[in-house]
């Protein structure tokens, strides 16, 4: 399991939806790209700063995300 696959929850669909399999699936290989940026020499704290907030984000929208894509109408 990739780094991005467990901040998502890659496993966690019980109801089978597939919108919520395919926002789960590109949210993880986003983090993973992310999480793939070379370090540049000497600047390794500010790229994982900028790292670690992008991931935030992209874990914040997937999960509503998924919220929107299984809220039940009234």
């Amino acid at each position: 399991m990739t780094e991005g696959q467990y901040r998502v929850g890659i496993d966690f669909n019980p109801g089978k939806n597939p919108v919520v399999g395919e926002l789960k699936r590109v949210s993880a290989n986003l983090i993973d790209l992310i999480f793939a940026i070379p370090q540049a020499n000497g600047r390794e704290d500010e790229i994982t700063r900028l790292q670690n907030i992008a991931v935030q984000l992209i874990e914040d929208g997937a999960m509503w995300a998924v919220k929107a894509a299984t809220k039940p109408a009234r």
